[in-house]
């Protein structure tokens, strides 16, 4: 036992120190740590982000008129604790002030870059949008339905895990996550929405003890190719309901999955940012009729500048024009009882104009046109408006 604790000892003591062990930030992974507050060497440095929003949406020819929100701002912390830990936090003001979130609160410990340990709050791994979704990063205003109803962004959860990067060479990087978390909730199902719902899953209880005893898994593995972007693959199960009370069970397991694909590239000036995902949910079979037990949605953004403009005072202003498109279907599959496919799905196509003045901070202006059908097939519902928003790091 002697020669195995002076081993481990040796090994961590010839391993790199925290200075060297920062995350590669051009990874998704490090998007927590690829933010400009993190600047200086100090005990704890303190950042965030704020996004404000207007708007007018026409659907199917009734406009409520003009309508004008603050639907977030972020306070960060970050503080490394010697050579090997480091601690960040981030707190949510949502919709001017109505609700307030821990987001993040997490610490973590590098062996290695390869092997970093990491508890407390974390960012569920699922697909690229949960992991790096601050505001000043994206030229549109609304977040893309399947990243906020497919996969419920954004999604924290108490936990601990591991996670690294590796670089087999020059050209290529990788990153992995895996953690165990205390998962979704009941509110899956007979929620206020009608349907199956991953997001009505999340509760304040996700922040203290899990309701059933059986962690949720999650895990995202990525490849970062200098030549071509990032391309990464992510799963995340767990039980939704409280089927064991004191080691007592009371209920059948119910389960819950989610699988995504994200993609970041580029195509000459063209730059592309997508995710696609798919869930699977165990429903009781009084559910089935009406509630889906299968989910699936994408979105792809793609994003051209087109002017670089001289302007006094600002170090590289840019316009770009953008577009993307998402879709969602809540309810895969048929009634049982008509072999009829079931509607409750949305698609959207939404036209964007950016000026960057500066790094950090972006101003938008958006033009959407969507269109979404119920469960029963009726005629869809269309919509289009206008959103101008802008979003800054300070």
């Amino acid at each position: 036992m002697t020669g195995v604790r002076v081993g481990l000892l040796a090994a961590l003591l010839a391993a790199p120190t925290f200075a060297e062990a920062q995350p590669d930030t051009a990874l998704v992974q490090g998007g927590i740590y690829q933010r400009p507050y993190i600047v200086s060497v100090g005990r704890t440095a303190l950042g965030g982000y704020l996004e404000a929003h207007a708007g007018v949406e026409r659907i199917d020819g009734v406009s409520e008129g003009p309508s004008f929100e603050i639907p977030r701002f972020n306070l960060f912390l970050y503080s490394p604790l010697g050579r090997r830990l480091r601690v960040t936090a981030e707190i949510e003001i949502e919709e001017g002030g109505e609700e307030l979130k821990l987001e993040t609160a997490l610490a973590d410990f590098v062996i290695t870059p390869s092997l970093v340990v990491r508890g407390g709050v974390i960012l569920v791994p699922i697909g690229a949008f949960n992991v790096n979704h601050d505001g000043p990063r994206y030229d549109f205003v609304a977040r893309p339905l399947v990243a906020t109803t497919i996969i419920p962004a954004t999604l924290s959860e108490v936990g601990f895990g591991l996670h690294g990067r590796l670089a087999p060479g020059r050209q290529v990087m990788v990153s992995y996550d895996l953690y165990l978390t205390n998962g979704l909730q009941e509110g899956v199902v007979l929620n206020g929405t009608g349907r199956t719902d991953l997001p009505s899953g999340k509760t304040a209880a996700l922040f203290g003890e899990d309701d059933n005893g059986s962690p949720a898994v999650s895990g995202r593995v990525a490849a970062l190719a200098r030549s071509f972007g990032e391309v990464g693959f992510s799963h995340y199960r767990g039980a939704y309901n409280t089927w064991k009370i004191e080691g007592t069970v009371v209920d059948e397991a119910r389960s819950f999955a989610i699988t995504a694909l994200d993609l970041s590239t580029a195509l000459g000036p063209v730059e592309f940012r997508g995710e696609a995902a798919i869930a699977t949910i165990d429903l009781p079979e009084d559910l089935m009729e009406v509630h889906g037990s299968r989910q699936w949605g994408l979105y792809l953004d793609a994003m051209v500048p087109v002017w670089r403009p001289r302007v006094r005072a600002l170090t590289d202003p840019v316009v770009s024009l953008g577009v993307r498109l998402d879709h969602v279907d809540w309810n895969v599959g048929r009634f049982l009882s008509t072999g009829e496919n079931r509607g409750d799905a949305a698609t959207g196509l939404t036209l964007a104009v950016s000026f960057r003045p500066a790094g950090g901070t972006v101003v938008r202006l958006n033009y959407r046109l969507g269109s979404t059908t119920d469960l029963q097939g009726n005629p869809a519902v269309r919509s289009a408006g206008f959103a101008l928003g802008f979003a800054t790091y300070f």
